[in-house]
């Protein structure tokens, strides 16, 4: 079958002028595998390579696949079939990456559920995805599954214990006895996770279809509605690991992989998960972020001369780059990170750079797209401040919001929304036929995915994110983007974090407003208003917050992004303007 996914090499931000490295393909072809192909590849390369370390516990390529393998088998016999959606509530694990593959060998699908999920939530998700079986830590079933047993679809379930891969029986014993192990009752009739990696391997033949038949379900973040489930198709999630493994070519077998962010979560589903297999990497997994003490300590100790790869949000490399003797601590084999879930401010990025000595790069994506679309090179040419260059095999473009079809010309007076096309571009929505028409737009014979965020494309191709569409201020005609404000209040020296969102006004339409989180130094030092009269004298005069309000912290999603809409909507005069 010919290559959907050429692209035209000659595009501006194919020359070497536009920082493309020469070591990426400009184009790649996509083998059509399984994600239990793609994992048997691996295991063949580097059997005895670690794929991962948890719990101080490290586990093989090979153990990996034969733990795959029996605990597929397993899921099996207990009646899982090709098309069952099998729902995860774990936190990152080794079961987690069992799990995952497992059930891409049987043809079943995962989708993963974020443990910090209140049960209305779970519920909710569970339901959306059409789960038969749900595989639960055993300390959340009691507080979190228990509440919605009787109204939830699924009709397996299987327990697990945090520990259950790792550490030594005695190890686990002994964590118990002293409750340093977290633990809970379940059903009685629940299975055990640990039982069915007992199972002999006998994993039965399946034929998947690799283009249509779902991975994973993935829930898109709901930053801007209600949250739908996103459906990756084997060869999305293969493409996608293959395409960010081009991408880092300088990423060796037996580096690692820095997994603080969720699995469940499409940035860490490829970036730490998908990508290591892709690379013969292994996954550093800390079931939640660790205290940054910590996570430096394993770097030092643990990461490999081969070096490390560090994906996260903007808060984890703000919590490094500010982290008090950062520069006397050795980071040096920290040498791929990418920022993402959300934008990198350029106050940031520097600090990180200049504290630390490393090299952070942004990259973009959505889970429609699983999720990486592209990022600033590691190496050579690079532009602070955009979001990089397509991925290979994808080509984006600006076009006009409300004529997707019609593209807009280089340069910041045409901004417009970003559309994307490659490999990685979802299925759809599950059961939800109007929202993907909405979203894919079929031209050229491609299929664009609109991204509904509004940025500009320079001579050479990069592409700077504005905001996303729907966060967009109209404020007395002007627009302003959330994104700029924060940029032009975080250089204020007091400023540690800022977020901004719009709020109705009758004459203005809508004016700014700044939640702030200073420095603790400034504690005290610096008001409210004072701050106001520093925007003020330093920025224009419609991009001046008409508010700001200091808090202790901002909320952030469990990747770290931040959640400007919840500030919004828990504002008064959001409240009033919306009493529904």
């Amino acid at each position: 079958m010919p290559n959907p996914f050429h692209v035209d090499e000659s595009r501006p931000w194919f020359t070497s002028e536009a920082g493309w490295p020469d070591e990426v393909p400009k184009n790649m072809e996509f083998p059509e595998k399984t994600l239990g192909e793609f994992l048997k590849e691996s295991v063949v390369k580097w059997p005895d390579q670690p794929a991962i370390w948890f719990l101080d516990t490290w586990v093989t390529y090979r153990e990996l696949d034969d733990l795959v393998d029996r605990f597929a088998t397993g899921l099996h016999r207990a009646g899982v079939q090709k098309g069952d959606v099998v729902a995860a509530l774990l936190p990152n694990s080794i079961q987690y990456v069992v799990a995952y593959y497992a059930c891409a060998r049987l043809g079943a699908i995962l989708s993963g559920v974020n443990p910090t999920y209140k049960p209305g939530e779970i519920l909710h998700q569970l339901e959306t995805v059409h789960a038969k079986v749900l595989i639960v830590l055993d300390a959340l079933y009691e507080p979190s599954v228990a509440p919605i047993r009787e109204q939830a679809p699924f009709r397996l379930v299987i327990a697990s214990n945090i520990a259950d891969l790792a550490l030594s029986p005695l190890k686990r014993f002994l964590g118990r006895l002293l409750k340093k192990i977290p633990t809970g009752p379940v059903p009685p009739d629940a299975l055990r996770f640990k039982d069915l990696c007992r199972t002999p391997p006998d994993v039965p033949k399946v034929e998947i279809d690799v283009r249509t038949h779902p991975a994973t379900y993935i829930m898109t973040g709901g930053t801007t509605g209600v949250p739908k489930a996103a459906v990756l198709s084997h060869f999305n999630c293969v493409s996608n690991a293959l395409q960010s493994a081009a991408w880092l070519y300088k990423a060796q077998p037996g580096a690692c992989d820095v997994g603080v962010l969720p699995l469940f979560h499409s940035f860490a589903h490829t970036c730490v998960m998908n990508i290591s297999i892709a690379c013969g990497c292994w996954m550093m997994l800390f079931p939640k972020p660790p205290p940054t003490d910590e996570l430096i300590r394993r770097i030092e100790t643990l990461a490999p001369p081969e070096g490390a790869l560090y994906p996260g949000a903007e808060i984890l490399f703000q919590k490094l780059a500010e982290f008090p003797g950062i520069e006397n601590r050795d980071l040096s084999r920290l040498t791929l990170c990418v920022s993402g879930a959300g934008p990198l401010h350029r106050p940031v990025q520097e600090a990180f750079e200049r504290n630390t000595g490393g090299k952070l790069s942004e990259g973009y994506g959505l889970t429609e797209a699983t999720p990486v679309v592209c990022a600033g090179p590691f190496w050579g040419n690079r532009k602070i401040g955009t979001i990089g260059l397509p991925f290979p095999g994808t080509e984006w473009r600006i076009a006009d919001p409300t004529d997707p079809t019609r593209t807009l010309p280089p340069g910041p007076e045409h901004p417009g929304e970003l559309l994307v096309a490659g490999p990685q571009v979802m299925v759809g929505y599950l059961d939800q036929p109007e929202a993907t028409a909405e979203t894919i737009v079929e031209m050229d014979g491609k299929r664009w995915l609109r991204t509904g965020d509004i940025g500009w494309m320079d001579e050479q191709g990069r592409v700077t994110i504005s905001d996303r569409l729907k966060q967009l201020i109209k404020h007395k005609g002007f627009s302003v983007y959330p994104k700029e404000v924060e940029e032009y209040v975080g250089t204020h020296e007091g400023v540690l974090e800022v977020a901004v969102a719009g709020l109705p006004d009758v004459e203005a339409g809508e004016r700014i407003k700044a939640w702030v989180v200073l420095r603790p130094e400034w504690k005290g030092k610096l008001t409210e208003e004072a701050l106001l009269e520093w925007c003020r004298a330093n920025m224009t005069k419609y991009k001046v917050p008409s508010w700001i309000e200091f808090r202790d912290e901002l909320p952030k999603s469990l990747v770290g992004k931040v959640l400007r809409r919840t500030l919004q909507e828990a504002d008064p005069l959001w409240k009033a303007a919306h009493p529904e």
